[in-house]
Formats: C-alpha cells, structure tokens, sequence
C-alpha cells in the first residue's frame, strides 16, 4: 500500500518551548527520507508527531488523506514502524522473541504466532545479520547488539512506513551501512517510506532520495539531496563551513569539513 503523509503547519511546544513550528509537508511513498539538522531542532519530535505518539499543538497530520489521529493504534502499526532513539529491554526475552513482537498487530486476540509469522521474523534476522544470536538474551548483548534487534524487530512488522530515530548511533560503519542499505532495498523493491533522523551528513548523502533540514524547530529545507546538500545550507543551519562534492569512490556526494581554526 503506498502511504501518503501530508503535514499543515504542525507545531508542538514542551511547556514554553516550541520543538516543532509550523511545519508543512508532503511525504510520498518510495523516497528515502533524510531528517537532518543540530541537536534539539525537532527532528525527534517530529517522527513522534509522525508516529502520533504526540499529538500537535495546532496543524494537522494526515496519512492517506484521513486525519492521523482518527487510526487505532493497532491499526497504525500496520502502516507504521519506529526504530526509536531510546529503547530499553530490561526483561529476558530471547532475540527471537523480541523481533516476533513486531508481528503483534498481525495477531488475532490471543492468537499464537503462526509459522508465517516465524519466517518474517527470521528473514528480518538474517537482513540485519543476527540470527546467530536468535536464542540469546538481550539482556546480555551489548549496546549496539540490542539496537540491531530493535531495528530486526520493526522489520519484521512489516509496515509500508519505516522510521529510523538515530537507529545507527550505536553501531559501527559496517552495521550501519548494512541497515541503510536494507533500508534502502525496501524503498526499491517495495516501494516503501522510510524517514530517517541522521546525524551523519554523508551517509544522508549516500542513502536518501531527499533531505528535510531543520533548525529551531523550522524547516530549513526541504527537496532532493543534490539540490539541499549544499555548503550554503550546511552553513546555515549548522554554522560550519565545508566543501560538498562528488565522490568518485562512494559515487555519492560527499561533505568535507575543515578541522580547526
């Protein structure tokens, strides 16, 4: 199913302070999304928006064309998954067992997980590459193991929206680019969505179709990533100089910063 989100000048305050302001915007199936922009600019609390695990202070959120907040929260975990930016599993369930919660939606009430269900989950394993770990508990994997299963397990929901809050901060540059590139043979093969708040300029360079740069709670810009990713735009919102260029070796378009004064 292709989803559609459209967004109409949607704000969200905590307390006195606006996290969100005024964003509009259309969001269409089969794009790579990359939700760039400093620390505290709203990126997170967006995809929260997004996930109408908030709700805005004004605007409105839509997905395909019928309010956001008229979904059950069963059904919009049929549309929607998210990697979420903190995430703590203090309970010994078995890798296997967590990613298989990503077919709870699916489920009839009571309903026992299915060999279907099983096999969705095992093929999310294997695409992030921890089924060698399937019986282990995730109370005993390190950081970055457990973040690989909470990213296996929304895989396995299967949704045609996938949301990725920092889902590569604890990983090193092999099993990140491993993610993004499951991430992005989704968008290619399925057509799906998949919006990504990514601190790392190069792999957004790399992996999106489109970059949406906040900064204050504002968009900053929004459209193609050769047509954002400029010096002018990393200036502005991050307020640092660099150089944006073609990499003959990535074959993707690479940012360089200069370090020191």
């Amino acid at each position: 199913m292709a989803e559609h989100f459209v967004l109409d000048r949607v704000s969200f305050a905590y307390g006195a302070k606006l996290a969100v302001d005024g964003v509009s915007l259309a969001l269409s199936p089969g794009r790579f999304y990359g939700l760039v922009g400093p620390n505290g600019c709203g990126k997170s609390t967006l995809l929260d928006l997004l996930m109408a695990n908030r709700v805005p202070a004004s605007g409105t959120i839509r997905l395909n064309d019928r309010p956001l907040g008229d979904y059950g929260r069963r059904e919009l975990a049929r549309h929607l998954a998210l990697v979420p930016q903190d995430f703590t599993i203090n309970f010994a369930f078995t890798t296997l067992e967590v990613v298989l919660m990503g077919r709870h939606p699916y489920l009839p009430r009571f309903g026992a997980v299915s060999a279907a269900d099983l096999a969705i989950a095992e093929a999310a394993m294997a695409a992030i590459g921890i089924e060698s770990f399937r019986d282990r508990y995730v109370t005993e994997l390190s950081g970055g193991e457990k973040q690989r299963v909470v990213v296996a397990r929304a895989l396995a929901q299967a949704t045609p929206v996938l949301m990725l809050d920092e889902a590569t901060s604890n990983l090193d540059i092999g099993h990140a680019l491993g993610i993004f590139r499951v991430a992005r043979a989704r968008v290619e093969e399925r057509g799906d969505t998949v919006i990504a708040v990514v601190h790392n300029l190069n792999l957004a360079a790399a992996f999106c179709d489109e970059l949406i740069f906040m900064n204050q709670g504002r968009l900053a810009a929004c459209g193609p990533t050769r047509e954002t990713l400029t010096p002018e735009t990393v200036q502005a919102v991050f307020g640092v100089a660099s150089q944006v260029r073609q990499d003959a070796f990535s074959e993707a378009l690479q940012v360089s910063f200069r370090y020191g004064s």
